[in-house]
């Protein structure tokens, strides 16, 4: 399962919120977790290089290598000014074929909508990339004000209740769709 992290400011509160996602995720004996964070030099080199119209120049997995070869994914996605950051936006399209028929679940964080504008807007995006979004989400409201000095969330049953539903869902989905992709490739 991919954890892809949408955000690229410098001082980021997405490594918090990942960071603690991961931890989650980590709980669990049915789940391998691979991050795709889109600050990773490789990446942010690829994608400048996208809008350039170059090749990547380096033997490091494509951003299309390590989506293709995952079952699934959940974004880690900030919201700013009521929508999700440019970076992600251009992650996304840069790769199509390879989100084809995956589900893609959503923790998001921000101020008072807790980044959900930012999730909705997604929901849109991936429909058109033929992806399959989970209906529930982990979100965190006023985000800063959610988590300790640790990287904890302060309600850590409720954050941790959350999380397991929507990595159930994802485990089912990516199970299923892997397995629907395997008899019959998925065609759109």
């Amino acid at each position: 399962m991919g954890i892809l992290i949408g955000s690229v400011r410098p001082g980021r509160f997405a490594d918090k919120v990942s960071q603690w996602f991961v931890s989650e995720v980590g709980r669990r004996g049915d789940m391998e977790t691979y991050v795709i964070d889109l600050s990773e030099p490789a990446l942010a080199d690829e994608l400048k290089l996208t809008l350039e119209r170059s090749a990547a120049a380096d033997d490091a997995p494509t951003l299309a290598q390590r989506i293709g070869g995952l079952d699934g994914f959940v974004v880690v996605t900030p919201e700013y000014n009521h929508g999700y950051p440019a970076a992600l936006k251009l992650a996304i399209d840069y790769v199509y074929r390879e989100w084809r028929a995956k589900p893609v679940g959503f923790v998001s964080y921000g101020g008072m909508a807790g980044g959900q504008r930012a999730v909705e807007q997604l929901r849109q995006v991936f429909a058109e990339l033929h992806a399959v979004t989970l209906r529930d989400t982990v979100s965190f409201h006023m985000a800063w004000e959610q988590f300790d000095g640790e990287g904890r969330p302060h309600d850590q049953d409720g954050t941790a209740k959350a999380a397991a539903v929507l990595l159930d869902q994802l485990a089912w989905w990516g199970l299923t769709l892997r397995e629907g992709r395997a008899v019959r490739p998925y065609a759109s």
